[in-house]
């Protein structure tokens, strides 16, 4: 029970969390299920993505993703055209 406490903590501040971005594409790879924005950053995505269906180069996007704390991002949980 003891061991339970003291992970705890470990267990908590690795727990995934819900988070976003916003950004403008440059290039979109709806074959490759790839997105890079125009701050070079490149978002992959799999066929769970929920994905606004007419996207395109120079549309303003809105990603959802899960954080992984250290170990980068998780899941990607929709790419859809930002409110302007």
């Amino acid at each position: 029970m003891r061991a339970l406490l003291y992970a705890l903590p470990l267990l908590l501040a690795t727990a995934a969390t819900a988070d976003e971005t916003t950004g403008t594409i440059l290039a979109f790879d709806r074959v490759d299920r790839v997105i890079v924005l125009e701050d070079k950053t490149v978002w992959q995505f799999d066929e769970k993505t929920e994905l606004a269906p007419d996207l395109v180069a120079g549309d303003t996007v809105r990603i959802i993703y899960t954080g992984a704390a250290d170990s980068g991002i998780g899941p990607i949980a929709s790419i859809l055209r930002a409110d302007g």
